[in-house]
């Protein structure tokens, strides 16, 4: 994409925006409004139209999770936004991906973590940091037989697309799923592409939470997952 990418920062922490204006200044990301809270969050967005959001959970007026899911109902374009949390934020993650979020960045990001996920969210890729990950694994694994799975049809996947799904959900990304599955890169990102347009995902999170409401990643996988390296 050539033209400049358009940013959204919504903190209700001055330093935070701050620090994070100046990094994306100096790699070339535009942000083009700042907000405190959520409801100036929501309003920013509509006005602006910006190409990612990158949203704090705990703001005063209205918290990062309903204004995500107004901005994605809300705003033409569907921006990607970006969740801010920290490890004792976990209980939001969930509630943030059904809300839309596509993905999540923990508040010590480096800089070059952060322009990365930015660009990344914004071609349409979704973002979940292996640790997050993991702990979001653990936390589906504990809700057993009370889990209610999303209505998709995993029947329409071919075995390997489940293969790729599964792993997938353990936060490998399209390189280590080549290598694990012995496949070319393009080839592992055309799988993603069909197992997305088959159940009629938006991005990767939506695909990570499916793989667990239905039971396609359970019990079984949480040794794995949390082995996996970093």
């Amino acid at each position: 994409m050539t033209e400049p990418l358009r940013v959204l920062l919504a903190d209700d922490q001055t330093l935070v925006r701050t620090g994070f204006r100046m990094i994306l200044g100096a790699d070339g990301i535009e942000v083009v409004a700042e907000a405190t809270n959520g409801l100036e969050a929501v309003e920013a967005a509509r006005r602006t139209r910006p190409d990612v959001v990158l949203m704090d959970v705990r703001m005063p007026e209205m918290d990062g999770l309903e204004a995500t899911r107004r901005i994605l109902i809300g705003a033409p374009g569907e921006p990607r936004v970006i969740i801010l949390t920290t490890f004792d934020l976990d209980r939001y993650v969930y509630a943030a991906l059904s809300a839309g979020a596509s993905g999540f960045l923990l508040k010590d990001v480096t800089p070059e973590h952060l322009t990365a996920a930015v660009r990344t969210v914004r071609t349409g890729d979704a973002l979940l940091a292996p640790a997050i990950t993991r702990r979001l694994v653990r936390r589906f694994t504990r809700r057993g037989s009370d889990t209610t799975a999303l209505h998709r049809d995993l029947a329409s996947l071919t075995p390997r697309e489940l293969e790729v799904l599964g792993l997938l959900a353990r936060g490998l990304s399209n390189a280590e799923l080549a290598t694990r599955l012995h496949l070319a890169e393009a080839t592992v990102k055309t799988h993603v592409a069909r197992i997305l347009a088959k159940l009629g995902l938006r991005d990767r999170v939506q695909a990570v939470i499916v793989a667990y409401e239905t039971g396609l990643v359970g019990v079984g996988e949480r040794e794995a997952v949390e082995q996996s390296p970093e």
